[in-house]
């Protein structure tokens, strides 16, 4: 299925409930170098497109290339064969994904950080209190060998719970892990944001209560220290690097603050925006907003607490990281 190219530019759209699955100022600068072809901006179906959304919706990028455009991928294999095409020269994803990507010198660095973390077990409200009490439990983990899998075993692991003692029921995308959860089919699910928020509020409307009973950020401190997850930010290719230089990877990121800022000073505007990428009515994403810790900060910025989630990640297999901790090269900005 091709993916739904979205232009907010111009309009502001709303949506259904169906559900899917991380400076200041308006720039004016003649220096800037622009894309050598229209620039499009990819992202998942997740909190961290809020931004992007925006930042298109606002006219923030016009000055880096003609028709800037949101596009959404679907699916982790959508997004790797992106990337690996040479299509996809600015998407966000996963860290470890950009960081796997540039070790196996597939031209792709990271430029910032857009979530410090977005992961959630969600339940009926008092069923689950730690990790330790999901023994003997099915819980809903979407993208198995993927980010939300990768974090769910390590934060079992912290518990001393083995991956024997519960019942992990994979799933496709976060909406469907959202479904199992809705239908009764499991116990707890380990959501992102959005999907989390339209939980708790889809559950509300059928008269049931649940509730986010774990923050994976909160455990993640008692796992390795660092109280945040940098679980996604934008990739660039080297092709885009060098059509915009140095000073229009600034422009770029410029932006994404001003996005950013203005996502966090008037959420229900933003949700409006992102609606329709998101998939999601705009009153689930505005609530969603306070529970995705959405930064737009440059990755080098975080490079300690990326490096100690990618040596927490490869600590089960090194190849998903592409073998080693990034060298300095990996930083965009």
């Amino acid at each position: 299925m091709e993916p739904e190219i979205i232009m907010i530019s111009r309009r502001t759209f709303l949506s259904g409930i169906a559900l899917t699955g991380l400076s200041v100022g308006v720039l004016h600068r003649p220096f800037i170098a622009r894309a050598a072809e229209p620039l499009v901006l990819w992202g998942p179906p997740a909190a961290p497109s809020i931004i992007l959304a925006q930042a298109v919706a606002s006219g923030l990028l016009r000055e880096l290339g003609p028709d800037v455009s949101f596009r959404t991928w679907k699916s982790p294999d959508e997004l790797r064969a992106g990337i690996s095409s040479g299509s996809y020269h600015a998407t966000v994803v996963p860290t470890y994904v950009a960081a796997n990507f540039y070790n196996r010198g597939l031209g792709v660095r990271l430029l910032n950080v857009l979530t410090n973390g977005l992961l959630y077990v969600v339940a009926p409200a008092g069923t689950v209190s730690d990790m330790a009490s999901l023994k003997g439990r099915k819980v809903a983990v979407p993208l198995r060998n993927d980010m939300p899998d990768f974090i769910f075993r390590r934060l079992l692991a912290s518990a001393n719970v083995a991956a024997s003692e519960i019942q992990i029921e994979y799933t496709g995308s976060p909406s469907e892990a959202m479904q199992f959860l809705m239908a009764g089919r499991v116990d707890a699910a380990f959501l992102t944001e959005p999907a989390s928020t339209a939980a708790i509020l889809r559950a509300s409307m059928m008269g049931k209560t649940l509730e986010r009973a774990i923050s994976a950020q909160a455990v993640w401190k008692s796992v390795t220290g660092s109280s945040i997850i940098p679980q996604a930010g934008l990739a660039v290719s080297n092709k885009l690097s060098a059509d915009l230089g140095e000073k229009g990877l600034e422009a770029l990121q410029a932006s994404l603050e001003t996005a950013l800022a203005q996502v966090l000073k008037d959420p229900a505007a933003a949700a409006a925006a992102a609606a329709s990428t998101l998939e999601l009515p705009a009153p689930v994403i505005e609530r969603s907003i306070p529970y995705s810790n959405l930064v737009a900060a440059r990755a080098s910025s975080e490079k300690k607490e990326l490096f100690t989630l990618f040596e927490a990640l490869a600590q089960e297999d090194p190849r998903i990281i592409g073998g080693k901790v990034p060298d300095d090269g990996f930083f965009a900005l």
